[in-house]
């Protein structure tokens, strides 16, 4: 039997899925029905460690590995007096144009500690272009208990190494600034240096 042309094929498969029943997914009435796929590549997220710090150095292989020069990262060093990564060095300027990214992931493969990853976040779409580049503090996750906000140094005892190899598994009391490292020493019932316990209350103290 002679094949068809393929023009009479193709329409074919148009009369056959007229007749079928339509599936109208209505968004964003019943968004919270179909909730997109776990491995779904949406917004972008710059990661902290458990203490609060950084996880991005500043390194720019996420820039370079983007295909539609999307990325713009710039590094800075850190200090004993301002530190927000472990290490040299962390990333002082990061934005993503989301006007020219294609989320295909490679930044997120780039990355040398999953400091940049993917989430299920779709919803980008803005009337004004200059809101579609992100800056790092729109970027960075959000503060979770038990973290610090950086600058701050690193836990005492601890190497970079050591943060990456995930022991690191909060912050502590020394990391603190030092009005709250004060208050969590009396928290647990030991002033920090320098600092004296709080005055008895007014109906403990001794009388004259």
């Amino acid at each position: 039997m002679p094949e068809l042309p393929a023009a009479v094929r193709g329409f074919g498969v148009t009369f056959s899925t007229m007749f079928k029943k339509v599936v109208t997914e209505q968004y964003p009435e019943q968004a919270d029905r179909f909730p997109p796929k776990p491995r779904f590549h949406g917004r972008h997220q710059l990661n902290r460690w458990a203490d609060g710090l950084e996880k991005c150095i500043g390194c720019e292989l996420c820039a370079w590995a983007c295909p539609a020069d999307a990325i713009l990262v710039e590094g800075a060093n850190n200090s004993d007096e301002a530190r927000f990564s472990p290490g040299e060095r962390y990333g002082r300027v990061y934005q993503i144009n989301y006007l020219r990214c294609i989320f295909c992931g490679l930044c997120i493969e780039a990355c040398p500690t999953r400091a940049l990853t993917m989430t299920n976040e779709f919803e980008l779409a803005d009337d004004n272009r200059a809101d579609l580049i992100f800056e790092k503090q729109d970027l960075l996750a959000p503060m979770l208990p038990g973290m610090i906000p950086p600058p701050h140094e690193m836990v005492p005892g601890t190497t970079e190494q050591d943060y990456y190899a995930g022991k690191v598994t909060g912050s502590v009391p020394a990391q603190e600034p030092r009005g709250d490292e004060a208050l969590w020493s009396i928290v647990d019932g030991m002033p920090a240096p320098g600092h004296t316990a709080p005055a008895a209350a007014s109906g403990q103290e001794e009388s004259s």
